[in-house]
């Protein structure tokens, strides 16, 4: 069943102000780079699979791995696996097929990145350079779950090129949007204590603007105790 993200309040110009202040910290803003692989990781939004194709086809890297399984979200909404939905999104815009890796049993970020080593490992690829291609609000939270299990490796995170106010579709709703950067930000705090990340700092002025939007009643993708 698909999860629903409540709307605690009307969209009003305070709640938009603070979700662009959330919106603009999770994106890492890294230049794009050559790189000897791209990881495009598995969700609902099939944008990270047209990113990933992108980047190929402008030449970033020789080879891409689509990671996932089916996730909280994909799981009541898609019959097969997300990296094997993104594989054939890619091979339609022209990437070839033996371009590509597919690693489809994962279900979080953390056996994206181990299940991925091993994949690579077994055709025997170890690159330095990664590209790795997420949704735009969970960018910075990826980069510090990949370095906390793959740490020698060179990181460079992007995300569909799309500003906060263009992201939302009829799928993606601009609530469940801002549910879910409330609830990263919490886990860009909470996990690196825990062993599931390395440590990001937070600005003040990210974190006051989290705490209004918990406030206001965004709160359905928090960590519960």
């Amino acid at each position: 069943m698909k999860k629903r993200y409540s709307a605690p309040s009307p969209i009003d110009d305070e709640v938009l102000r603070l979700a662009k202040v959330l919106w603009n910290y999770h994106h890492m803003h890294h230049n794009i780079d050559e790189a000897d692989c791209i990881l495009a990781l598995g969700s609902h939004d099939t944008r990270v699979a047209d990113r990933a194709a992108e980047l190929w086809l402008e030449k970033r890297a020789p080879y891409i791995v689509f990671s996932g399984g089916l996730g909280n979200l994909t799981s009541g909404m898609w019959s097969e696996p997300e990296a094997d939905t993104f594989a054939k999104i890619a091979i339609n815009l022209g990437v070839p097929s033996d371009a590509i890796y597919i690693e489809n049993k994962s279900t979080n970020t953390g056996e994206n990145v181990l299940f991925t080593q091993q994949l690579l490992a077994a055709n025997g690829l170890d690159p330095e350079k990664l590209i790795v291609v997420q949704k735009p609000y969970m960018e910075r939270r990826t980069y510090a779950t990949v370095k906390r299990w793959w740490p020698s490796k060179e990181l460079i995170i992007t995300s569909p090129q799309l500003a906060f106010e263009k992201y939302p579709d009829g799928e993606i709703t601009v609530e469940k949007v801002i549910h879910i950067m409330v609830g990263d930000l919490q886990r860009i705090r909470v996990y690196p204590e825990k062993g599931f990340q390395i440590y990001q700092e937070i600005p003040d002025d990210v974190w006051e603007s989290y705490q209004r939007l918990v406030e206001i009643g965004y709160t359905d993708h928090l960590i519960k105790d």
